[in-house]
């Protein structure tokens, strides 16, 4: 280590050129997986706030929440781990002309007297939706004018709305969700009272058994059958998963020609009686710096990047993942000075010399 250290400093620019490369690439690789679970966060936020465990749909309804309609009849029974919701994507749009708003939302319905409207909307200003011409706003719509108490229409037809509230994690197919009654869902997608719902959500398990009628999905199910979603995350893995091959070519190859370079002055040890298990940490050392060093670097510049961004870009820093990818960083280093380990093994003192 104190041989890898000594080299680092005596050769600052050389290093330094390979350490700001290792840092753009970590954080290009942190970068692509923070705007990964963004997007699936925008995608599952309000899904996964909801507790959902289990998930029925209407058998004809192709996996898809707003294509689903349930009827009175389809149902067997619901217990207070259950809730009916209905979803539709609809346009809002502010009455207020000289402040103008529009934009493409999901529209959930809820029922009042059930788990989903009482204990899993997280408000973070006003209150919950009391009547069919109130409705609770994703927290996102604020940065875009809609303001508590203002007056907007739902596919420009003529009730307006009131925004009453503003909700945390109120989003769905990255699309922000406006939070209604039943009733007003059912008004917003043309059917009548016979049509209770899109979907049954139960923060419970449950067997397809409980509702016969229906299809049945676990959360995991459901959530990997929204359109795009597994599309969506499957291409950045792909992504940070070349990134990392690349990175371990790249290591490979700036140790092997540092190594190659450094040929002479190893021979000049090794004849001195320097043990090869000393070159060979010193090696191992210089990498596990180097990849170390454009870990921090990449945290760093990603952290200060999310603070940076604009709410409308979707990012979100997974600490955990973060430290595992790290580690894998720095394993890849690892592998990758073994490659000039094998060179450093096979020295021959007077053969390199000559």
């Amino acid at each position: 280590m104190f041989l890898a250290i000594k080299e680092i400093l005596h050769e600052k620019f050389r290093y330094g050129l390979i350490m700001a490369m290792f840092i753009l690439i970590s954080y290009l690789m942190l970068i692509l997986m923070g705007l990964m679970l963004g997007l699936a966060n925008e995608n599952t936020a309000a899904i996964k706030s909801w507790g959902t465990q289990t998930v029925f749909l209407n058998k004809d309804s192709n996996d898809s929440l707003s294509q689903s309609l349930i009827t009175k009849d389809q149902i067997k029974s619901l217990s207070k781990n259950d809730a009916l919701v209905g979803a539709t994507p609809v346009v809002i749009e502010t009455t207020d002309k000289t402040n103008h708003h529009k934009e493409n939302i999901q529209f959930v319905g809820l029922a009042r007297d059930q788990f989903i409207y009482q204990d899993r909307l997280e408000l973070v200003s006003g209150h919950r939706a009391k009547n069919d011409h109130q409705i609770v706003l994703d927290e996102s719509l604020r940065d875009k004018g809609y303001r508590l108490g203002k007056k907007v229409t739902l596919n420009s037809l003529s009730p307006k709305y009131e925004v009453v509230g503003f909700a945390k994690n109120a989003k769905l197919n990255i699309a922000p969700i406006a939070y209604g009654s039943l009733g007003t869902w059912r008004n917003l997608k043309g059917v009548n009272n016979s049509i209770v719902a899109s979907g049954v959500f139960s923060n419970q398990k449950q067997a397809a058994s409980n509702e016969p009628k229906l299809a049945h999905y676990t959360a995991k199910e459901f959530i990997n059958k929204l359109p795009g979603y597994r599309a969506q995350n499957t291409t950045f893995i792909f992504m940070i998963s070349f990134l990392m091959v690349i990175s371990l070519i790249i290591i490979a190859v700036f140790l092997y020609i540092l190594t190659m370079q450094k040929m002479a002055h190893f021979a000049v040890l090794r004849a001195q009686g320097v043990p090869a298990k000393h070159l060979v940490s010193s090696t191992l050392a210089q990498a596990v710096i180097l990849v170390f060093v454009g870990d921090v670097g990449g945290i760093i510049l990603t952290e200060l990047t999310s603070l940076m961004l604009p709410t409308t870009v979707p990012i979100l820093m997974n600490w955990p993942l973060i430290l595992g990818l790290s580690a894998v960083m720095i394993v890849l280093g690892i592998l990758g000075a073994l490659l000039p380990v094998r060179l450093i093994l096979k020295i021959d003192p007077v053969e390199a010399l000559n």
